[in-house]
């Protein structure tokens, strides 16, 4: 079966995803209405401005339906700003909250090679752009990776949500590990 994935494509590096996504043979392809989420099997947030999403989301009607589709146990990717919105601060889908910028200012952006729980093949190259990271969690929440003891990466049943873009490296490891959900 090849799974049928929407990328919310409202702001942000949405693009990039859908054609990793491609690459790894899924029918991938954007969204920016709630009507879109019809008959989808995943769903990708992926990175941009967190404040510009939430204030897209709520004028176009898409906070309840992205809830719903979030805690409905498809398989969801959060990167960045996803993250960030999907936290208890925003639509309260995960039991995280996050710090935004925490890693600084565009010109603190970085990246590093990360090991992550699960990933196999060595370190990831993560792309941190005025990157969260995830500041409080409680125990449904397991945390795959971090960077100088603060969680970066973690997974919350179907949900897999990183502060980094694993779609602007090349590396289709995390996508991979993500599109396991759906079998």
């Amino acid at each position: 079966m090849t799974p049928r994935i929407g990328v919310l494509a409202i702001q942000g590096g949405f693009d990039a995803h859908v054609r990793m996504l491609r690459r790894l043979g899924a029918d991938a392809f954007e969204i920016r209405t709630a009507d879109e989420l019809e008959g989808l099997d995943g769903l990708v947030l992926p990175g941009g401005e967190s404040t510009t999403l939430t204030l897209s989301m709520a004028r176009d009607g898409l906070e309840e339906p992205l809830r719903d589709f979030c805690t409905s146990g498809k398989p969801v990717l959060a990167t960045c700003a996803g993250l960030i919105v999907l936290d208890r601060d925003h639509l309260d889908v995960l039991d995280l909250g996050c710090d935004r910028n925490a890693f600084g200012r565009q010109s603190h952006s970085f990246e590093t090679d990360l090991e992550i729980a699960g990933l196999d093949g060595g370190p990831l190259r993560a792309v941190f752009i005025r990157a969260p990271w995830i500041a409080s969690y409680d125990g449904s929440v397991e945390i795959l990776a971090s960077v100088d003891d603060h969680p970066v990466a973690a997974r919350q049943g179907t949900i897999l949500a990183t502060a980094f873009h694993p779609e602007l490296s090349g590396d289709p490891r995390l996508h991979e590990l993500w599109m396991r959900t759906f079998a």
